[in-house]
């Protein structure tokens, strides 16, 4: 589990092509503090382990389902990615339960920059829509941020002068595809709600 809240943006520093499959490996700092074989770490927000290590970098097996399901197929070797291991019971829940389980790959419409801040509009598959609200959170790229607004298919957040710096979201273009993924706390409640209407209407 994750909280959404990066630690640092490491490098793509080799990708190598297994056919179904991909070998990646980052290069980082933070991450590897304390990364073991089989620990899990989140790039981009989808949860990565840990196959081997050096001192200055890792490798993940990155299988042919989460190269459909995420954005991770589109790296190329020197571009940043968003880093983050799991979280610990001893830690700040500073953001909100990340699962870095991507639903689904969105894409950046409109930046609309502000003297602080910048408004950023993201295209999403239009089942993802009932599970946003405003004021809610959702997982861009690993990142936890809040809606400003939810709309059927689109939504919008504001992101601070930390979140462009530390996060790959400060150098997202129009037309750039993130990974995604909703408040699993929601699709509970409607799997629950739903479970529950239908016993009523039996």
């Amino acid at each position: 589990m994750f909280t959404g809240i990066v630690e640092e943006l490491g490098t793509v520093a080799a990708i190598e092509d297994q056919g179904d499959a991909i070998r990646l490996t980052i290069g980082c700092e933070i991450a590897l503090t304390d990364a073991g074989l089989g620990d899990s770490i989140a790039v981009n927000g989808c949860c990565l382990t840990v196959a081997e290590r050096t001192d200055s970098t890792w490798t993940a097996d990155v299988m042919a389902e989460t190269l459909a399901k995420t954005s991770l197929g589109g790296l190329a070797v020197g571009d940043r990615v968003n880093l983050e291991r799991a979280v610990t019971v001893d830690k700040r829940l500073g953001g909100h339960i990340v699962q870095g389980h991507v639903d689904a790959v969105g894409e950046v419409v409109a930046r609309t920059p502000s003297e602080h801040w910048e408004v950023v509009e993201i295209a999403m598959p239009p089942e993802l829509g009932r599970y946003l609200v405003d004021k809610g959170s959702i997982t861009v790229d690993g990142t936890s941020l809040t809606v400003v607004e939810a709309r059927d298919d689109t939504f919008t957040v504001s992101l601070i002068p930390e979140t462009l710096v530390r996060t790959t979201l400060g150098s997202r273009a129009p037309g750039d595809r993130v990974n995604l993924e909703v408040d699993v706390i929601a699709k509970h409640v409607e799997k629950l709600v739903r479970a529950y209407t239908q016993q009523e209407k039996q």
